[in-house]
Parts: C-alpha cells; structure tokens; sequence
C-alpha cells in the first residue's frame, strides 16, 4: 500500500461505497468540538483516545466500520487498533471523502 493509501486517497473510493451500501457506521475520531464543527451525517463520534474502551460497545454494532477524521491519520490509528480487535474496518480518511456519498 502506498504512503497515500493510508489516507484515503481517491483508490478508496469503491471500499467506501462498498462499505456503506452495505450498512456501514461511519466513526469519526476527531474531538467532539471538530465533530460539532461538521461531519458525516449519522456518523458516531468516538474520540480517538476512547477507542480502545468502546471495543465492546463497537463490536455490538455489528456492522462494518468506516473510521474518518480531519486528514486520515487518526482514523488510520484507529482502523489498525480495531482491525486487530477482529472488527471489519476501512479508513475513510477526512471526514469529507465519505460526506460525499452520504444523503
């Protein structure tokens, strides 16, 4: 994977329409005053740093994940971390790259 595959560059476009045409949660990572600043519409947000104490509550979701911040490095933090949780998870990147193609 390339240096900007981990920050959802424009290859992550079909695994981001995949994810959401089938049910995915959006979970934006950033704090909850860059969450009240805008977002995906519906997402949750799940400061980073909490991350690891939601597993339980991320695993009962029991859909996939799509993990988004402001520029992709937070949510790539938090897509290994629960990757290795057994959660099927994709970094959107910036929130912005998955607010496209939720109405």
């Amino acid at each position: 994977m390339s240096f900007f595959g981990l920050f959802g560059d424009s290859n992550s476009r079909a695994p981001i329409e995949e994810y959401l045409n089938d049910g995915a949660v959006v979970i934006d990572v950033r704090t909850v005053d860059e969450f009240k600043d805008g977002h995906v519409k519906g997402s949750k947000n799940i400061v980073l740093n909490s991350i690891p104490s939601k597993v339980a509550e991320i695993k009962k979701m029991n859909k996939k994940i799509i993990a988004v911040c402001r520029s992709g490095a937070r949510s790539g933090q938090a897509t290994s971390f629960l990757k290795q949780q057994g959660i099927d998870i994709i970094n959107g990147g910036p929130w912005q790259n998955v607010a496209k193609f939720v109405k």
